[in-house]
């Protein structure tokens, strides 16, 4: 079993909609190989992939590539995934399995407070975030690249709480398809929509936020 390090964690028909959405991601991932697997959601609502057959091995491997593993234990120097519960003046909370606090001078995101980070960079909970574990957790050099990618490019709007499918047809509901470059898939029900040069961040923003019940935040060049 591989216990992706991703969440679902939506009630009512956007649980089932998110559960369509996993079944058909996973498919994606692995369903060519010769296996057989179970998709489901384990009590803290991390998903949980058992796979079995002639390539279970490699897909395994796939799963844990492309979304990150959950692991019983965190081996020190090791990066690993984890999804963003919280924050506050001191750092960043990520839950890998285990409660893991990543102190305000270990983000290596600029200045400013855990908070203004949090702000300055779209976080929305349940984001995946790559951290090297250790006595100190510090964020991976590869998500502060992300990070910092994001404030480079032309604005961003990220959105938790709903599928790739559904902020898509959000954004055509709203009228703003050919005011996007795409939807990026970030986590199973995190989303971050790529923006173009002429579209203004905050004010998709508002235009979108009534049809989406989401944490939503923008990431302004």
């Amino acid at each position: 079993m591989v216990v992706l390090a991703t969440k679902l964690y939506v009630g009512g028909d956007a649980n089932e909609r998110s559960r369509d959405a996993l079944d058909s991601l996973v498919a994606n991932d692995i369903g060519d190989l010769d296996v057989e697997y179970d998709v489901g959601v384990r009590h803290d609502d991390f998903v949980s992939v058992t796979v079995e057959g002639e390539d279970a091995v490699v897909a395994r491997n796939v799963l844990r590539e492309e979304w990150g593993e959950i692991t019983p234990e965190l081996q020190d120097g090791e990066t690993y995934v984890g999804t963003l519960e919280g924050w506050d003046e001191d750092g960043l909370v990520l839950d890998a399995g285990t409660e893991v606090e990543i102190p305000s001078d270990e983000l290596g995101l600029g200045p400013g407070s855990p908070v203004q980070i949090v702000e300055r960079f779209g976080l929305v909970q349940h984001l995946p975030m790559r951290f090297v574990a250790g006595d100190t957790p510090r964020l991976a050099d590869e998500e502060r690249d992300r990070l910092f990618d994001w404030t480079r490019g032309t604005g961003r709007v990220n959105v938790n709480s709903a599928t790739r499918g559904e902020v898509r047809a959000t954004v055509n509901r709203a009228g703003h398809a050919e005011d996007i470059v795409t939807v990026e898939r970030l986590g199973l029900l995190e989303q971050s929509i790529v923006c173009t040069e002429d579209t203004d961040p905050p004010g998709l923003l508002a235009s979108i936020g009534d049809y989406l019940p989401a944490e939503i935040r923008c990431v302004i060049p």
